[in-house]
């Protein structure tokens, strides 16, 4: 599959989940295909549904109507332990709120992902050295991360979310707890990344600064795409 060839499908999917009072639908019948190696960003108020469809695409939930296939996968027709398998593979995710383990290092929680996996030690080893010298924390490797700052502790995440050589980099808000140093810091960061491995890269945000960084901007709002555009935000951003 080469840059530009259509990698992510989200076709006729709705979501609903099941209320007290009455049923939310986030999503409604939406469509979108995202391109083999391209840095698309979601945006849209909250409740729009662009968190729900970052879920959905990366087999956390799945649709109540509607599939999602991301290469030759149905993602939303595997099995709990496919998807495990499938994820752990194939796609690597950033939070928001960092989710390292309090009583790990840096190095420790890089190599996390790669436990369950049959690699060496020694392969690990390789593999998370790589991982932390692309974010640029190789002299933070044995730092708990409670003695690192908030844009450190991202960077010890993105690393983690790449260190199994991931086809699709997903991240949802990773700039929602930094100020904005490290968050420029961050996003720069992430463009490096997926220029450097040809990452496909879907990033949901509420900021129209972050969305700069990226090639695409969807917005949705309601359940819906309001719009779809392409490398206009971007030239804002130079």
């Amino acid at each position: 599959m080469n840059r530009g060839d259509p990698f992510v499908r989200v076709e006729d999917v709705t979501k609903t989940f099941a209320g007290k009072g009455e049923d939310v639908t986030p999503l409604r019948e939406l469509d979108l295909v995202v391109e083999k190696g391209e840095f698309t960003a979601l945006m849209g108020p909250s409740g729009s549904g662009k968190s729900t469809l970052l879920h959905l695409i990366a087999g956390i939930d799945q649709p109540t109507e509607g599939h999602v296939k991301v290469g030759d996968v149905l993602v939303s027709g595997l099995r709990r332990r496919q998807l495990a398998r499938w994820r752990n593979r194939e796609v690597g995710f950033v939070f928001q709120q960092y989710n390292l383990v309090p009583v790990l290092t840096a190095f420790e929680n890089v190599e996390l992902p790669l436990l369950l996996t049959s690699l060496s030690k020694s392969e690990r080893d390789r593999k998370v050295q790589v991982a932390l010298e692309a974010v640029d924390l190789t002299d933070r490797s044995d730092h708990l991360p409670r003695e690192m700052s908030g844009g450190q502790q991202q960077r010890v995440a993105i690393a983690r979310a790449i260190v199994a050589g991931p086809s699709l980099l997903l991240a949802d808000e990773p700039t929602g707890n930094l100020d904005e140093h490290a968050a420029e810091n961050v996003l720069e960061l992430l463009r490096a990344l997926h220029e450097r491995f040809g990452l496909t890269l879907v990033m949901v945000t509420h900021d129209p600064r972050a969305a700069a960084y990226a090639e695409r901007v969807v917005h949705l709002d309601k359940g819906h795409i309001t719009s779809d555009a392409r490398n206009v935000v971007e030239e804002a951003a130079s």
